[in-house]
């Protein structure tokens, strides 16, 4: 794994602009940042990201299926006791996933570590899956990489393969917070990867989803809503006004209601307690556990449910070298190893590791100036050399 330095196309900006990437930069900040890509070997991909993912995401679903029959689990997540069944049913259904993404920590030696699991409402889709494979056809074609350069993505093709085992031909709504340009992004490319697939995609905000005197969700147009994707967390679902009616209703929502479990960092110490000393897996444990006294004076405490980085603390020898202020920690927090990211160059990449149904098929990294990243930090493209 190398971080190499290279010109940026005179014209990305236009080529942005002419595939709608209308987050590009944000507050006069680069968000997507060519002048350098991350080039990995083959063996990289196969054996350090793409096998470790498909294990992890085996594990998780182990996971879920012990915290359906298992109220410990959920009262340790502190997911509301009124969306158990909801959430059990929905695992027991085997209702479909469409896609995740495992942030790992990885610089070329040594196994890659689990620093957390965008299940729910993981974003940077469209710029992994589409604007960084342009990137690189272009960059072959003006010699900026070298010719037999390739890249590890499949998103794009996988995603249509999920959409059609979804619901052929099924009408689907697609809502988000509208006003937001990545959530609005996000969720048109999924329209558009939906519509490829033979579903009919109907673009809503997630404030216009109406709510019918029988139960039923409907749209603006009172259409019942029968498929649904939410770029909104289940956790936040759970608190909204209509939350209670979530169990009465007919709606099949992606991501599905099991994957409430694993949008919540609690999970990390309960994968641990499952699989003590996995070599993709860091030590972790509850704030409150006792245990936790054996990560010593250095570790990552993090929220439950956090986005962005928001209120994660970097703690070194019993001080906090690094923090993030935010509205979470409410439900509680988790604490987990501290561990060196890989540096190059000043830069700490985080890899996203992408999940399409079961099947790993991507890969995106966020670098950042500083260990933690957050909303700003800025999407690099990779090549497999």
């Amino acid at each position: 794994m190398q971080r190499i330095l290279c010109p940026e196309r005179d014209d990305w900006q236009a080529a942005a602009a002419t595939m709608g990437f209308a987050f590009h930069s944000e507050a006069g900040q680069r968000y997507w940042d060519e002048r350098a890509y991350y080039a990995f070997s083959l063996d990289e991909i196969e054996c350090q990201i793409e096998a470790p993912t498909g294990e992890l995401d085996a594990m998780c679903r182990e996971l879920v299926g012990r915290a359906v029959k298992d109220e410990r689990y959920l009262r340790l997540l502190k997911i509301p006791e009124t969306f158990w069944t909801l959430i059990a049913a929905s695992w027991q259904r085997g209702d479909r996933s469409l896609y995740g993404r495992f942030d790992l920590a990885f610089g070329g030696r040594g196994p890659a570590k689990l620093l957390e699991y965008n299940a729910d409402t993981p974003t940077s889709l469209f710029e992994a899956a589409v604007f960084q494979w342009t990137w690189l056809e272009q960059a072959i074609d003006r010699q900026i990489v070298p010719k037999r350069a390739d890249q590890y993505n499949m998103l794009h093709e996988k995603l249509i393969e999920a959409w059609r085992g979804i619901s052929a031909g099924a009408r689907v709504h697609l809502a988000a917070a509208m006003n937001n340009a990545e959530d609005r992004g996000t969720v048109s490319y999924l329209a558009d990867v939906a519509q490829q697939a033979g579903l009919e995609p109907v673009l809503i905000d997630i404030t216009e989803i109406g709510l019918r005197g029988d139960g039923s969700f409907v749209d603006l147009a009172d259409r019942p809503i029968e498929l649904a994707f939410k770029l909104y967390p289940w956790e936040w679902m759970f608190r909204e006004t209509f939350g209670a009616r979530l169990k009465g209703t007919a709606t099949r929502w992606i991501e599905p209601p099991w994957k409430a479990i694993l949008s919540n960092k609690g999970i990390l110490p309960l994968l641990w307690a499952m699989f003590p000393n996995h070599p993709n897996l860091l030590p972790a444990f509850f704030d409150e556990d006792p245990a936790a006294a054996a990560l010593g004076p250095s570790y990552v405490r993090k929220p439950l449910y956090s986005r962005e980085g928001a209120n994660v603390t970097l703690v070194s020898g019993g001080q906090a070298i690094d923090a993030q202020p935010g509205p979470y920690g409410a439900e509680g927090f988790i604490r987990q190893a501290l561990i060196p990211l890989p540096e190059f160059a000043g830069q700490y990449p985080v890899l996203g590791s992408w999940l399409v149904g079961d099947t790993a098929c991507g890969l995106s990294i966020r670098e950042d100036d500083t260990p933690i990243t957050g909303n700003l930090s800025r999407f690099v493209p990779h090549a497999i050399i």
